[in-house]
């Protein structure tokens, strides 16, 4: 062979190697697609701060024990792993990835930003391979299909609605200046109430195909979340009751009278903290109203739903998170597995 030709060879060989690699480094970069339908986690958990979030049977939560940290584990709480440190929030899961909000110090900068790491993030399931797809502080946020709605806020442009594509393309402002909390994602469109600085509380959509939005009802809405076609919501002008509006029928339903601070909603529960100067309480009730009973007495917050436990904690004290039953009979405990994960983790 000669000279010229072994060359040519040696080039082809590179050539196509160099290739090989092209695209093979494309292929395992590449972030799949979800399914339009797809809900990175419950609106409930979401407007609870979204500390937990349920994905193919496994637990994804912001630890109170170890300041928020990452955690995994099985939802009977078993197996459980830390994934990362700094404060976790806004908690999202689909396919092989994670999406959250992050505030908090780590020795780890390779997430995307230089420095102390907040904002928007993506990363593996097992919390490896993050990348930061928005430096900003956020307030709620909604994986919807393949793309990642959230209300930032900063000193400058006040609160606003944002999205970025799962794969940190075609990131934009949806609606300047509006507080418009995106947790509510239901058969394409996201649900949400009007804000004060637009003189209403009514129930609008927010299409996600065309980001444009309608007026669904002429309301009192806070936090509303859909399910069956029915808006579960606190009634602003009725001293924040808990009511159901249908879809279908327009039909209002008045579920208690008692003031709320928030709710949470998992298959056929709503898990309610009632405010009350003399007898605050978590209770629990059917979707329709039925069967209130007190979970526990006291003022609690952060209701997070998992298929197998209801977890909260004191207004104001982060520990410790208690936890009872989703779907059994009322038993209050301390959530010791994550104490103890925790302590294991930091001795």
């Amino acid at each position: 062979m000669t000279t010229k030709a072994k060359n040519i060879l040696f080039i082809s060989i590179a050539a196509v190697f160099l290739i090989t690699l092209m695209v093979v480094a494309y292929v395992t970069s590449r972030i799949p697609l979800n399914d339009d339908a797809t809900v990175g986690n419950t609106p409930g958990n979401l407007n609870n701060g979204g500390l937990y979030c349920e994905l193919d049977g496994r637990v994804y939560f912001a630890n109170a024990y170890d300041n928020y940290a990452l955690y995994s584990m099985n939802s009977d709480e078993s197996d459980i792993r830390k994934l990362n440190d700094g404060a976790f929030s806004c908690i999202n899961a689909a396919g092989n990835y994670l999406y959250y909000s992050m505030i908090g110090e780590t020795e780890d900068y390779d997430l995307g930003f230089i420095g102390t790491p907040y904002g928007v993030y993506r990363s593996k399931l097992n919390g490896k391979k993050a990348v930061g797809l928005d430096r900003c502080h956020i307030i709620h946020m909604q994986l919807c299909g393949n793309y990642i709605y959230y209300e930032k806020y900063d000193n400058k442009s006040a609160v606003s609605l944002e999205k970025i594509k799962i794969n940190k393309k075609e990131k934009q402002t949806v609606i300047p200046e509006m507080i418009l909390n995106p947790s509510c994602y239901a058969d394409g469109k996201i649900y949400y109430n009007g804000d004060d600085k637009n003189k209403d509380h009514y129930l609008y959509a927010l299409d996600t195909a065309t980001d444009t939005t309608s007026l669904i009802w002429e309301g009192d809405v806070w936090n509303p979340i859909v399910q069956d076609g029915y808006v579960y919501f606190m009634d602003i002008s009725s001293d924040y009751r808990l009511c159901r509006y249908s879809l279908y029928d327009d039909v209002v339903e008045v579920l208690t009278n008692e003031r709320l601070d928030m709710f949470n909603i998992y298959n056929n529960y709503i898990y309610y903290q009632v405010s009350s100067p003399t007898e605050p309480a978590l209770k629990r009730m059917l979707l329709d109203g039925s069967s209130q009973e007190t979970v526990a007495e006291g003022v609690f917050q952060n209701i997070n739903i998992t298929s197998q436990y209801v977890y909260f904690n004191a207004f104001g004290e982060l520990t410790p998170v208690y936890k009872t039953s989703t779907f059994g009979s009322v038993n209050v405990t301390t959530f010791d597995a994550a104490m103890q994960a925790a302590a294991k983790e930091n001795k």
